[in-house]
Parts: structure tokens; C-alpha cells; sequence
């Protein structure tokens, strides 16, 4: 047999078998079964190849099944009411004080934003929530020190909606009081974000000690507001005019390709024009497998997904839930189908939203 013809008759066999509903139980232990027959490489090859096969089965089987969800419903409804035009004024809330980078991602978001400043990030969700205001802009992840786990903690506990989302340029300063000397300062302050941005510069001024505060904004602030001279703040640019202080260095980030992404939180689902992405927050049952079987359903509609963060659930041990952005058009019935299939699963699932992201 030629390989063309063996290949034909495996594509054949496959696209059977993947019409065919099977007991999950049988098929773990086929997979078991595999360890008596073949050395161990094999083995793992035909494990990995057996395992993909039943992800497709039971993706297929579940998008020819009818499901009571209506997020189907929801979705199209959000799609009639959104406004055809993102809006340039809304009263927005963010972390920090006037010089954040939430402000400066707010500023780019909304053109006349009437900003309302909260402590935590639990308190952005918290005004989005009990509608003191429409919007929150919340930093979620950086190019260069990973995922803001704070804001992912905190998704689990709200309900709100992603509405757009866009990836600022983060240009890191080490600013100080006007005539202070580099050889002066002993100690330097900073959100824990932009410390970890910042790790080699820390690293090879080890004398230096280093203080977490709530915003890079408030570091700046501080350093602004201190007595002392012998201090200074990682913060931006803006925040050294906005509250007179001087850059000292502005080579202290680990690199110039230094981004964060922020989202825009709503209360109701809005889903404006544009919208390319989608994000969900899903548990998975406690079971070998969940979890490839998961994303084998969106293998198997050529979909890509761009995160995948695992945060722990507390209070369940070694359970977690997790949150998956996903290319994809709102528009696209086979995505919407596989939305309404999970949503129907009895396992915890949240569609966060579809959106553009500049």
C-alpha cells in the first residue's frame, strides 16, 4: 500500500470514527490499553494521536447537538442595541491618580473622559458594577513581565463585560526631586509591575531598596510630596512634569519593546463594530483530559487562541478557572455555536465578551 492510498484510508477511518459518539471511560481505557503493545515512544504517539481524535469526537457531537443556552439570544440582542460609533465621552474609572498609565489609556480610549480615580482595581470593578460609572479601563497584562494577576483574581468575583481593549507603549523614568544626585538615592518607589519591567536596573543597584505602592503615579507623588531627597520613583514621563520632579534615567525599563494591554470593562454586554475578539472564563471538571478536549474544540474550528491564563479557585484545591482570548468574528455562526455549547456545559463558563483591540 502506497502512502497516498494509506493516507486516504486513514482520512476515511477518521472522519467515521469522529462521527461517533463513544463512553468517555471506554476511551480512557483504549488510551491505557496502548502501554501493552508498543515501546515507549510509540506509545506516547499513539496516546497523543487517540487523544486528539476524541477531543474532534466530542467537539463534533456537540455542535450537532441542540443546547438550551441563550447566550445565542444575548448576543445578537447586544449586537441590535450597541451604538454603531465606540463613544468618545463616558465617565470611566481607573486605578491610581492623574499620571497613571490607566489615565493615559484612558485618554486614548475616550476622547473627553471624565475620570473617576479609585485605590484598587477592586474598586474599578465595583463602580462598573453598581453603575457610578459606565466604563473601567483595567491594565491586564505587559509584554515583557506577564499577566496582571491582581485584575485576573479579581474577574471571578464581578460581573462586567469586555468592550475594547488596546495595547499602550509603557516608556518607564527614574524621577527624582529637582538637584538630586543619582549617588543620593537609597531608596526607589513603584507600582510591582513596573519594578519587575525594571528587574536589571534594580539588580545592578542592589543598594537600592525598593518599595511596592499602589500606582506608579503614587510613587511619583510621594516622591513629590517627601521631605527626604535621598528618594526617587519609577513612573512616566508625564508624571515628572505633572508633579515637578526631574528624570534622573530614562533607561531603567528591561526593554524599549515594553507594552501593556488594558480592557475596557462595561456592566452590559456591548459589542461595537469591528469586534475581531472574544474572551471567556471557564472551569473545567477534575478529569485527565479536560483540558486538551477543551482546546481541541477550538482546533477544530481553525481558531486562534492568543491567552490562556489559569488562575486557582479558592477554596477548591488544585481546581482553576481559566480565561481565553480568542481570535474571532462575532459574526461567525460555528463561533457562536461553540460559545452556546460551553455556556450549556455544566461547568462554570462566562462569556466576558466581544470586542476590537487597537
Amino acid at each position: 500500500m502506497t502512502p497516498e492510498q494509506l493516507d486516504r484510508q486513514i482520512a476515511d477511518l477518521t472522519a467515521q470514527r469522529i462521527r461517533m459518539s463513544a463512553d468517555r471511560d471506554y476511551e480512557r481505557h483504549f488510551i491505557y490499553a496502548l502501554n501493552e503493545d508498543n515501546d515507549a515512544t510509540m506509545t506516547t504517539l499513539e496516546k497523543t494521536l487517540f487523544r486528539t481524535l476524541y477531543g474532534l469526537s466530542h467537539s463534533y457531537t456537540s455542535s450537532h447537538t441542540p443546547n438550551a443556552s441563550t447566550l445565542n439570544k444575548t448576543i445578537k440582542e447586544a449586537l441590535e442595541k450597541t451604538p454603531k460609533i465606540f463613544p468618545d465621552s463616558a465617565v470611566v474609572a481607573c486605578q491610581g491618580i492623574e499620571g497613571a498609565y490607566s489615565q493615559i489609556a484612558t485618554d486614548k480610549l475616550f476622547a473627553n473622559a471624565d475620570i473617576m480615580y479609585f485605590r484598587t482595581f477592586d474598586g474599578v470593578f465595583h463602580a462598573v458594577e453598581a453603575g457610578l460609572c459606565k466604563y473601567g479601563v483595567l491594565p491586564i497584562e505587559n509584554s515583557s513581565y506577564g499577566s496582571v494577576t491582581q485584575v485576573y483574581d479579581l474577574m471571578k468575583s464581578h460581573k462586567f463585560h469586555i468592550v475594547r481593549a488596546m495595547k499602550l507603549q509603557i516608556s518607564h523614568r527614574l524621577l527624582a526631586k529637582p538637584g538630586t544626585q543619582f549617588s543620593d538615592i537609597r531608596e526607589v518607589y513603584s507600582h510591582n509591575q513596573a519594578i519587575g519591567q525594571c528587574s536589571k536596573f534594580l539588580r545592578e543597584n542592589q543598594d537600592i531598596k525598593v518599595n511596592i505602592v499602589a500606582n506608579t503615579a503614587v510613587a511619583a507623588q510621594m516622591v513629590a510630596n517627601s521631605d527626604r531627597s535621598d528618594i526617587a520613583a519609577i513612573s512616566s514621563p508625564d508624571c515628572a512634569s505633572l508633579y515637578g520632579l526631574e528624570v534622573m534615567n530614562d533607561n531603567v525599563q528591561n526593554s524599549d519593546h515594553n507594552y501593556t494591554r488594558f480592557i475596557v470593562i462595561c456592566k452590559d454586554l456591548e459589542i461595537y463594530p469591528g469586534a475581531d475578539k472574544a474572551s471567556i472564563m471557564l472551569s473545567l471538571g477534575h478529569t485527565p483530559g479536560s483540558l486538551s478536549d477543551m482546546l481541541a474544540r477550538f482546533s477544530a474550528l481553525g481558531l486562534n487562541l492568543t491567552k490562556l491564563e489559569s488562575r486557582p479557585i479558592e477554596g477548591r484545591d488544585f481546581e482553576f478557572m481559566f480565561y481565553l482570548d480568542v481570535e474571532a468574528s462575532v459574526y461567525s455562526e460555528e463561533f457562536i455555536n461553540l460559545m452556546c455549547q460551553l455556556d450549556a456545559d455544566p461547568q462554570a463558563f462566562t462569556f466576558l465578551g466581544s470586542y476590537k483591540e487597537n
